[in-house]
C-alpha cells in the first residue's frame, strides 16, 4: 500500500506531465510560485485569481483542486470551480487550515516534479 508521500508524488507526476504538454515552461514556473502566493493572500484569493487568468493557471488550479477534492470527500464534493469555492467558504476553521496544508503538501511535490519532467523535455 502506498503511503501519503507516495500518492501525492505519483499524482504531481502525472499532473506535471499534462501541465507541461498542455502550456510547458510556464506550467512549471507557476508551479513554483504558486506555494508563496498562497501563503502571502491565502488559498481561497488564490484559487479565484488563477480560475480568473485562465490559461495555465486554471490548468494548474484544476489539479490542485482535483487533488484536494480527493483527499476531503466530506468537505470537497466536487472539484469543480463553484462548488470548490462553496466548499471552502463553509468550511470549519480546523478543516480550512487542513485543505490549506494538504495544498502545500502537494504543491511541493508539484514544484519538484514539473522541474523534473520539465528537465527532461529539454
Amino acid at each position: 500500500m502506498a503511503t501519503l508521500e507516495q500518492l501525492r508524488a505519483q499524482d504531481a507526476w502525472t499532473k506535471a506531465a499534462d501541465g507541461i504538454a498542455r502550456h510547458g515552461k510556464d506550467y512549471v514556473n507557476n508551479a513554483k510560485g504558486l506555494p508563496a502566493l498562497i501563503m502571502n493572500s491565502g488559498l481561497m484569493q488564490v484559487m479565484a485569481y488563477l480560475e480568473d487568468k485562465g490559461g495555465r493557471h486554471h490548468t494548474l488550479a484544476q489539479h490542485l483542486r482535483l487533488w484536494l477534492q480527493g483527499r476531503f470527500r466530506q468537505q470537497i464534493t466536487n472539484a469543480d470551480f463553484e462548488p470548490f469555492m462553496q466548499a471552502l467558504m463553509h468550511a470549519t476553521p480546523a478543516d480550512y487550515q487542513a485543505i490549506t496544508a494538504e495544498a502545500f503538501a502537494w504543491l511541493r511535490w508539484l514544484r519538484q516534479m514539473a522541474a523534473a519532467r520539465n528537465g527532461n523535455e529539454d
